[in-house]
C-alpha cells in the first residue's frame, strides 16, 4: 500500500487502534517539550504519577514564556521547574536560552520522531520530518510516563507546492495565504502534508514557520518531508547522525488535495482580530504604526533575522514607531552578534529583546491605547498584545520592516531589490544554556515556592447535573478569552485557586465570583470553542470554579481534551438552532447523566422556559471512564 508519510509514521508508533479517520488511536510518544506557562502544572501532575524517572527517549523543559520578573512567582517557577527536570531525567533549557520550538528545532528534532509538547505550535518540528502535536499539559505528563497518547485519526491533506517563491514573499505570506483559503477551523481533524517540486525551494526554518502557523488553522500537525535541505540543515546544527530520509510514496492517496503554486503568493497581513483575517498587503497601505515586533516562535530564526538587519542596514525607523526584535535562541543571538547585526539593528533604531516570547504572549510590549502594533508573530487575538482595544496585524519580517521605516502599513516590494541571505555551513554550538539530568537524581530536591499550589481534584461525577448558564458566548472564543496570559496573570499558572479569579477576564470579569456564588454552572457557546492555546488551564480554572459542562457547537481539539481530563463534559448541540434559544442566567437540567454519557446523548431541561433539547458527548469509553472519575487524574488514582 502506498502510504503518506503521516500514516508512515503513525504506523511505526501505532500502540492501539486503527489509524482510519475518525476512529480514536494511541501512540508512542519518543520526544516532549514543556515550557514553563504550562510545565509547572505539568509536572505536578507527572510528580503524582510515583515515577522515579520520565520514560520517554527525550524530555525537554524550557523556560521562555514567563521570563518578566516582577516578582518572586516566576523565579520560584523557574527554581522548580529546573530542579524537577534534575530529579526525574529531563533537560533543562534556562531562561534566555530560547524559545522552545526554535531552540528543539536546532537542537532536538528529530526526523520519524513523535513529539508532544504542552505548546500549540509545538508542530513547528514538523519542518524536520517529525510527527510533532500540541497538547494539554496533562496529557504530555503521561507521556512522560511511558503511557500512550491518544487522539482521534486525523484527515491527511496533500498540499502541493509547485513554483518557487517570488522576491519579497516570505514562508509566512505562504501560512496567510493557506489561512486566507481555509480560515481558522479549515485544518479541524487534520493532518498537512507539504509534497511538490516547491517543497525543494524552503529551507527548514521556512518549513518550520509554516508548520508552526499551521496550528492557527485548528491542524492537528503539519509535516514536510525529511530531504536533502534537512539533511544540511542538521548537518550545519552538527547533527548529522539524527538525519533519516523520509517522504511519501509516489502515488500516496490523500484525503484532500491542495494545489499551492509558490510564485502566484503575493505580501499577506492578517487585520485585526483573526490569524485568517488576510488579505494583501498592497491594499492596505497607508495606516499609520505605533509599533511592530519582530521575533516569536514563528519568525525569530537566524534567517529571518539576518534578513531583518539587512533592510535595515543605513536606514532608520519612523520616529514615530517603535520597534522590537526578539531573537528565537541562544544559538541565534550569537550569530547576530558576531555577524555584527545587532550593531546594524541598534543603528537603525530598533530596541533588542530578550531571547523569550516576549510581547508574543503579552510579556511586556503593550501598545498604547487604540494602538496599531505588526507582529511577525501568529495570534492576533483582541487583547493578546497587553492593551484591549490594540490593533493586531500580523505579518512577515519584510513587510514588518518596510513598515517601521515607513510609520505606516507598508508593501516590502517598495524596498528595491531584496537582500540574498546565505544559510551558513556551519551553526555555532553552544550548550552552556542547557542543563542536563545529574548522574544520582535520587539526591536532587525538588524546590517548592510559596506560590505553587498542589493541583485542585474534582469529585466524581454526579448523576444529576443542574445550575446556571452562567455565560453565554459566541463562535471561535480562545483561549486567550477563557484563562488570559500576559505578565499580569502568567505568573499565578501555579496557583489555580489565585488564577481562577482571571476566567474570562476579558468578557466578564464578574464570571469568577459569579461562578462561585452560584456552585458552577454551564457554559454556552458557539462554533470552534477553546481555539489557539494548548494551556490546559483554560479548564483547569474553570473546574476549580465548579463549571460543570460546555455546551458548544464544536470544540478545539486541544481544548477538548483538555475539559475531558479535567472532568468538564464537552457537550455538542444536536440541533445547532437550539443555541439560540437558551439565554444567560437560565437554569439548565441533566438527569440519568451516567447512562446519557453511556448512549452519547443527553437530554436538557431549560427550567426557565419549560422545555428541553438535546446535546451529545461524542466520547469513547476511555473518556467516559475518565469524566465519569472526576478527571484522568483521579482515574488513574483509582487504577494504581
Amino acid at each position: 500500500m502506498r502510504e503518506t508519510l503521516t500514516h508512515k509514521i503513525i504506523k511505526a508508533h501505532l500502540i492501539e487502534g486503527p489509524p482510519e479517520p475518525g476512529l480514536t488511536i494511541a501512540l508512542h510518544i519518543d520526544q516532549t517539550l514543556t515550557q514553563d506557562a504550562t510545565g509547572t502544572a505539568a509536572y505536578l501532575q507527572f510528580e503524582t504519577m510515583g515515577l522515579d524517572r520520565v520514560r520517554t527517549e527525550l524530555s525537554v523543559s524550557y523556560v521562555d514564556h514567563n521570563t518578566l520578573q516582577s516578582g518572586s512567582e516566576n523565579a520560584d517557577d523557574h527554581r522548580y521547574l529546573q530542579s524537577v527536570a534534575a530529579r526525574y531525567g529531563m533537560i533543562f533549557s534556562k531562561p534566555g536560552n530560547g524559545i522552545c520550538h526554535q531552540v528543539h528545532l536546532e537542537r532536538f528534532g528529530v526526523p520519524g520522531k513523535t513529539l508532544l509538547g504542552s505548546d500549540s505550535h509545538t508542530p513547528t518540528c514538523g519542518g524536520l520530518g517529525m510527527l510533532a502535536i500540541g497538547a494539554g499539559g496533562q496529557d504530555v505528563a503521561c507521556a512522560m510516563a511511558g503511557m500512550p497518547f491518544y487522539m482521534t485519526a486525523p484527515l491527511v491533506v496533500k498540499v502541493q507546492l509547485t513554483g518557487e517563491l517570488q522576491p519579497w514573499v516570505t514562508a509566512k505570506d505562504v501560512i496567510l495565504e493557506l489561512l486566507r483559503r481555509l480560515t481558522v477551523r479549515g485544518g479541524v481533524g487534520k493532518v498537512f502534508e507539504y509534497t511538490g517540486p516547491g517543497v525543494e525551494t524552503l529551507t527548514v526554518p521556512e518549513r518550520a514557520t509554516i508548520t508552526n502557523m499551521g496550528t492557527e488553522l485548528g491542524a492537528t500537525s503539519s509535516i514536510f518531508p525529511s530531504d536533502e535541505a534537512t539533511e544540511r540543515w542538521l548537518r550545519a546544527q552538527g547533527r548529522e547522525d539524527d538525519f533519516r530520509q523520509l517522504k511519501a510514496d509516489q502515488g500516496a492517496e490523500y484525503d484532500e488535495v491542495i494545489e499551492l503554486d509558490l510564485w502566484d503568493v503575493e505580501p499577506l497581513i492578517a487585520l485585526p482580530h483573526s490569524p485568517d483575517n488576510v488579505m494583501p498587503v498592497g491594499e492596505i497601505t497607508g495606516p499609520p504604526v505605533d509599533q511592530v515586533c519582530i521575533g516569536s516562535c514563528t519568525n525569530s530564526s537566524f534567517q529571518d533575522l539576518a534578513l531583518t538587519a539587512a533592510l535595515l542596514e543605513g536606514r532608520h525607523v519612523d520616529p514615530g514607531v517603535s520597534l522590537t526584535i526578539s531573537p528565537g535562541s541562544r544559538q541565534v543571538l550569537e550569530m547576530m552578534a558576531e555577524r555584527g547585526d545587532l550593531a546594524t539593528m541598534v543603528k537603525a533604531g530598533a530596541r533588542i529583546l530578550e531571547v523569550a516570547c516576549g510581547p508574543c504572549i503579552g510579556m511586556g510590549q503593550a501598545p498604547p491605547t487604540r494602538g496599531v502594533t505588526l507582529r511577525t508573530f501568529n495570534r492576533n487575538f483582541e487583547g493578546r498584545t497587553g492593551t484591549p482595544d490594540a490593533l493586531c496585524y500580523l505579518c512577515s519580517p519584510p513587510t514588518a520592516v518596510a513598515s517601521a521605516l515607513d510609520g505606516c502599513v507598508a508593501d516590502p516590494r517598495t524596498l528595491g531589490v531584496p537582500p540574498q541571505i546565505r544559510m551558513p555551513d556551519r551553526f555555532p554550538r553552544d550548550d552552556s544554556g542547557l542543563i542536563f539530568p545529574p548522574e544520582k537524581p535520587s539526591r536532587v530536591v525538588i524546590i517548592r515556592g510559596p506560590n505553587i499550589k498542589p493541583i485542585p481534584q474534582r469529585e466524581p461525577l454526579h448523576e444529576t447535573l443542574e445550575g446556571q448558564v452562567l455565560l453565554k458566548l459566541g463562535d471561535n472564543v480562545t483561549t486567550d478569552h477563557i484563562m488570559p496570559a500576559g505578565s499580569k496573570i502568567l505568573p499565578l499558572r501555579s496557583n489555580i485557586p489565585a488564577l481562577s479569579e482571571h476566567v474570562f477576564e476579558a468578557v466578564d470579569p464578574s464570571f469568577p465570583s459569579r461562578a462561585l456564588e452560584a456552585g458552577g454552572g454551564f457554559i454556552v457557546a458557539g462554533e470552534n470553542y477553546g481555539q489557539g492555546s494548548s494551556r490546559e488551564h483554560a479548564a483547569l480554572a474553570p473546574m476549580y470554579l465548579g463549571i460543570k459542562a460546555v455546551i458548544a457547537k464544536s470544540f478545539a481539539r486541544i481544548h477538548r481534551a483538555n475539559l475531558v481530563n479535567f472532568g468538564i463534559l464537552p457537550l455538542t448541540f444536536e440541533a445547532p438552532a437550539d443555541y439560540d434559544d437558551i439565554q444567560q442566567g437560565t437554569t439548565l437540567k441533566m438527569e440519568d447523566v451516567f447512562a446519557s454519557l453511556h448512549s452519547g446523548s443527553f437530554t436538557v431541561q431549560d427550567k426557565t422556559a419549560g422545555s428541553a433539547f438535546t446535546v451529545a458527548s461524542e466520547v469513547n469509553r476511555r473518556k467516559e471512564k475518565m469524566l465519569l472519575a472526576g478527571g484522568r487524574l483521579n482515574l488513574l488514582r483509582e487504577q494504581t
